[in-house]
């Protein structure tokens, strides 16, 4: 039995200075609202690589020792299995600027949840404050009830 699956890998980081965060306001064709910053793993980049990367390009700020606190993952209908690899980190340096994946800005941890925030960021948030490595499942078969592990 072949043991390969298809798969998109993805990153996320909640940058974070005291009880402010770093979140970017996302708007695109299928998606719009409150979420960290990330994106996709290029072909043959180191996951770490890629969330340094990422996050650089969306935020203008170079991140150091992120953190792997868990993973969000799902399968989509054609069977795809997506996984988004969380991270965060307190140590960065440069300058904050948006780009075209959204603006990006500072707010409060304790008011993200006020602000228009994409879907299950209530979970992640938990995943970014417990200090232990969770997993965030996605049922489809259960209307993409969050399954925290």
């Amino acid at each position: 039995m072949e043991r390969i699956d298809k798969v998109i890998l993805t990153n996320m980081c909640m940058v974070y200075d005291g009880t402010k965060v770093l979140v970017e306001e996302k708007i695109g064709k299928d998606y719009k609202g409150i979420i960290f910053p990330g994106g996709h793993i290029e072909e043959n980049e180191p996951v770490v690589d890629s969330v340094i990367r990422e996050i650089k390009e969306e935020t203008g700020l170079t991140i150091k020792n992120p953190k792997l606190c868990g993973v969000k993952d799902w399968f989509n209908e054609d069977g795809t299995r997506y996984i988004v690899f969380l991270f965060k980190t307190d140590s960065y340096c440069g300058e904050l600027h948006s780009s075209d994946e959204g603006k990006v800005f500072w707010t409060e941890l304790s008011e993200l949840m006020n602000l228009p925030i994409m879907w299950h960021m209530d979970s992640m948030i938990h995943i970014f404050s417990t200090g232990e490595f969770a997993e965030l499942f996605l049922d489809s078969n259960n209307d993409w009830k969050p399954i925290l592990k």
